[in-house]
């Protein structure tokens, strides 16, 4: 099991899950930090003092307060750690809920675990840190399913025309901007013909009930 684990939280009511959690699986070392900022410095001093951690546990959102940060999302505390300890092991403990943010995790950041945050978390928590500590990646059962009924065919185009009609943009409006920004197809009639096509492929009734579908699925 971990040796030496590092968990990145700003909420001390989780922390005691988490504590509990550790503390059962007999992990000797670890250290909570409240600041992206202060993870990602005791990362690199452990580096230099060769007494690397072996686990990054963290969440994604963390609350600003009158302290400024150069790293304020768990997203970029996970980019820069992937620069100077590749190999270290990550787990995001979240709240995060959208299937497409998720899976981006996985693909982009390179997470090797994920555990929602939420009833039965710490059962989750335990199980995901045995699996990763055997090198397993962990991608919570519900998300897989959620990713992979997602409509993968909607594309950046799709992506930016579902963004301003749910901004409350009219589709000549979206017509205009689209010609103003070179994006293609901009004609009212192509516009109209793509709704109706995403309307058919997210099976919505109308482009308000599309919206709520894509803010539900991850994609806005």
């Amino acid at each position: 099991m971990f040796k030496k684990v590092i968990i990145a939280e700003d909420h001390e009511i989780r922390n005691l899950g988490v504590i509990k959690t550790l503390e059962e699986l007999q992990i000797p070392q670890y250290e909570f930090v409240s600041y992206c900022d202060d993870a990602l410095r005791k990362i690199q001093n452990a580096l230099h003092e060769d007494h690397p951690y072996q686990l990054l546990i963290t969440d994604l959102g963390f609350d600003r307060d009158h302290r400024d940060q150069k790293i304020t999302s768990g997203q970029d505390l996970i980019d820069e750690v992937r620069i100077i300890q590749p190999e270290l092991k990550i787990i995001v403990f979240s709240v995060e809920k959208k299937p497409k943010t998720i899976d981006e995790l996985f693909k982009t950041h390179r997470i090797n675990g994920y555990v929602s945050k939420g009833r039965n978390d710490a059962k989750e928590l335990k199980s995901t840190l045995q699996k990763v500590y055997s090198g397993d990646l962990v991608i919570p059962q519900e998300i897989m399913n959620s990713i992979r009924n997602n409509p993968h065919e909607i594309s950046e185009y799709d992506v930016t025309l579902l963004d301003l009609l749910s901004k409350g943009w009219k589709q000549h409006e979206i017509s205009d901007h689209f010609q103003s920004n070179g994006l293609s197809p901009n004609s009212r009639s192509a516009i109209e013909k793509r709704l109706n096509e995403l309307r058919e492929t997210l099976n919505a009734k109308n482009n308000i009930e599309m919206v709520v579908i894509c803010k539900d699925i991850g994609i806005l």
